[in-house]
């Protein structure tokens, strides 16, 4: 899965431009690899609801990819361009208690969701992670929706997720943070700023079963995994249906 970002700005050229697909396919294979680190709150006690975990982490790479520090000059932003020039990795982890605190220490933003907290951290090389966060645990981050989902409001973008896949929390995390950002590529300079400015307003949500055929051919982007962990390569996991884009593409608003 690739991804890369632009910022809000007049400086966007067109709908889609920055969109690293448009590039050769085997120059972002040859680049030098980089990962997306994300660091998932779970505490025994209190672990999060998995609906806020993944809208949380979605708005997380959404936050890091429009922060000063990532654009321009800024501190952080060698690295995202390093990143965005390889095949865009995202992992997730997860920490309580002292490890959260050390992961609190390094470089990153935190964004909280409802009960969600998650820590989102400037890319590293795929074999240079932090000592602080390369010894969390990836396995295992298995979370639940004690209610169900509630329903979304309008003008809402919404990141369908594949009924047929069996993804772990973590897993589902970084996906949705895929599909976040496969839809800011595709807005205009204006359709972001809208959306930044509304806190990155998203919902995450499983397909039904009857409407996933419709939605992955709908034109909408669509996240298709490389295969690295859990899911067979090429799988569609997501769709991005942010209400700017299917306007475009239909005339009509999500349901």
């Amino acid at each position: 899965m690739s991804s890369q970002h632009q910022n809000h700005t007049s400086e966007v050229p067109a709908v889609g431009a920055d969109s690293p697909f448009r590039r050769e396919h085997a120059a972002r294979d040859e680049a030098p690899q980089f990962v997306l680190p994300l660091v998932v709150r779970i505490e025994k006690a209190e672990p999060p609801a998995r609906t806020d975990a993944l809208e949380t982490a979605a708005r997380a790479v959404l936050v890091l990819l429009t922060d000063e520090r990532s654009r321009g000059e800024g501190e952080w932003a060698e690295a995202v361009r390093d990143w965005q020039d390889a095949r865009i990795r995202k992992v997730v982890r997860r920490a309580r208690g002292a490890e959260w605190r050390k992961a609190g220490t390094l470089p990153g933003i935190t964004v909280h969701g409802d009960m969600a907290e998650v820590r989102v951290f400037p890319p590293v090389p795929l074999d240079g992670w932090p000592k602080e966060l390369a010894k969390l645990q990836i396995s295992g981050t298995d979370l639940d929706d004690p209610e169900p989902a509630q329903p979304t409001a309008p003008g809402t973008a919404v990141l369908w997720l594949n009924p047929e896949l069996e993804m772990s929390a973590g897993k589902a995390m970084a996906q949705a943070g895929h599909a976040a950002q496969l839809a800011w590529w595709e807005l205009t300079a204006a359709e972001r700023a809208a959306w930044q400015d509304s806190g990155f307003r998203l919902a995450v949500r499983t397909a039904p079963r009857e409407r996933w055929a419709e939605l992955s051919g709908s034109g909408l982007p669509v996240v298709r995994d490389a295969g690295f962990t859990e899911i067979a390569p090429g799988s569609a996991t997501v769709v991005a249906d942010h209400p700017s884009l299917r306007t475009r593409l239909t005339g009509d608003v999500p349901r």
